[in-house]
């Protein structure tokens, strides 16, 4: 009995996907030589296909030869259900229940499901010729190893990613975040508060409450944290907004919230937007100037932290 149509073309796209999987990079007249099922012009529309998807990346050519890499790890390339849409379409409508993203999250919860799942959900609807979960996919391949910079991307950067991303997916995708941003940090105002006696605990502190300011402030804000007589944190405060200056950042404004406070000492904060936090003459002169001020009137100050994205520097280590 000869293989349906169907078969044949399933056949194609095991052997094909299985060899690209096995190779992180390779050359599209490399894999046509070792197919035996899958046809040269077969081979090429699928090629293109998972490079629009955003799942493949071509790295060079050589004459009419075009060599290609994976976005993300091959292994993790669900190879079976990919050919499976292949076949039965696209839309999220059109795949078994237990497939389909939100149905997925009502019976196993977010925290099964994969990013490009939950990007989907947020896209909510396609375009046409793009699923939300093809463009869900698009959109995790590309920020497979830069998660961070999606609260930055502009509605533009998206829809240049997937035309699915409209103007109202992008706005959810962007309150999806700024959501989770503020349950965690609930949560880490609620966490036990523990002391901040050594550089190491200022740093670790400092690189979580202040993750937010260290990642998208595009200015330098000052802020500080007053602290009781055992070093826990009380409160922080923002002082000023603007490049950090000994002018800008008076002992006045600084320990008047300290006051309000009752605290016993201070931990001064603040971040460096170009994403070096190597501290500047600016810095060290503000120090000083606050751990002076400080001591006249018993408030001592422990450290001074400075957060960027690159990492976080302690002033009193750096000493």
């Amino acid at each position: 009995m000869q293989p349906s149509g169907d078969e044949k073309r399933r056949a194609q796209y095991d052997e094909l996907l299985g060899l690209l999987v096995a190779s992180s990079d390779f050359a599209k007249q490399e894999i046509q030589s070792r197919c035996q099922e899958a046809k040269p012009r077969f081979i090429t529309n699928v090629l293109k296909q998972l490079v629009s998807e955003g799942v493949l990346r071509t790295t060079g050519s050589t004459g009419s030869d075009t060599r290609f890499s994976w976005a993300t790890p091959p292994q993790s390339f669900p190879t079976q259900h990919w050919i499976e849409q292949q076949f039965r379409g696209s839309q999220v409508t059109q795949s078994p229940p237990e497939e389909r993203p939100r149905e997925r999250l009502l019976e196993l919860g977010p925290v099964n499901l994969k990013t490009s799942e939950l990007l989907a959900i947020l896209i909510r609807s396609g375009r046409k010729g793009e699923s939300a979960v093809q463009a869900g996919q698009k959109l995790s391949n590309f920020f497979h190893e830069q998660m961070e910079s999606l609260p930055r991307m502009s509605p533009a950067e998206f829809k240049q990613l997937s035309t699915a991303v409209s103007e109202v997916a992008f706005c959810q995708i962007q309150a999806g975040v700024e959501l989770g941003r503020r349950v965690h940090e609930a949560a880490l105002q609620n966490s036990p508060k523990g002391k901040i006696n050594s550089t190491h605990a200022a740093i670790d502190y400092c690189s979580r409450h202040f993750a937010r300011l260290a990642q998208d402030g595009r200015q330098e804000e000052f802020h500080i944290v007053t602290l009781d007589t055992k070093l826990q944190p009380i409160q922080s405060h923002r002082i000023t907004v603007g490049t950090l200056d000994a002018s800008l950042v008076h002992p006045r404004e600084v320990f008047r919230a300290a006051i309000r406070d009752a605290a016993s000492s201070i931990l001064l904060v603040h971040n460096h937007p170009s994403g070096d936090p190597t501290p500047s003459r600016q810095d060290r002169e503000v120090t000083e100037r606050l751990k002076r001020s400080g001591e006249l009137i018993g408030i001592q100050v422990i450290d001074h932290v400075i957060v960027a994205r690159e990492r976080t520097v302690s002033l009193a280590e750096e000493a």
